[in-house]
């Protein structure tokens, strides 16, 4: 069968595809914005996502700042969707999900610690603490 679409409808650029990971609930307030101020208050100390970085920290961190922040009629699971990704040096969570696919705040912590502290990580760190061994050359 011929595709039966115009050319300008071939040229047109796709628009699918593109919708964010984190889908945030409704928010039933009439008057809703979130102020820049929290905003750059996520980016002060932002998850680069390295070695180093600890992503239980983070959410404490995190939980924390975003623990002070309170509107009337707006849940604070939405709040914490939406400022997350401000929260990240770059959006890695979002970017590897499929669209749509986080619904709720414990989603994406869960799917964040899986990410930069799989189980995998944990069992080295159990199995460096079990084997621990002092050499001979060494002084208690």
């Amino acid at each position: 069968m011929a595709d039966q679409r115009t050319m300008a409808e071939l040229l047109r650029a796709p628009i699918k595809g593109y919708a964010e990971a984190i889908m945030v609930p409704p928010i039933l307030a009439e008057h809703f914005e979130l102020k820049h101020s929290f905003i750059n208050m996520m980016t002060l100390d932002q998850f680069f996502g390295l070695e180093k970085d600890n992503p239980h920290d983070h959410i404490r961190w995190f939980n924390k700042r975003t623990s002070t922040i309170k509107y009337k009629d707006v849940p604070n699971s939405a709040i914490k969707l939406m400022l997350f990704q401000f929260s990240l040096r770059a959006p890695v969570v979002a970017q590897k999900e499929p669209p749509s696919s986080i619904l709720t705040w414990e989603d994406l912590v869960s799917k964040f610690i899986n990410e930069f502290f799989p189980p995998s990580r944990t069992t080295n760190l159990r199995n460096e603490i079990l084997n621990f061994q002092q050499r001979f050359d060494e002084s208690f």
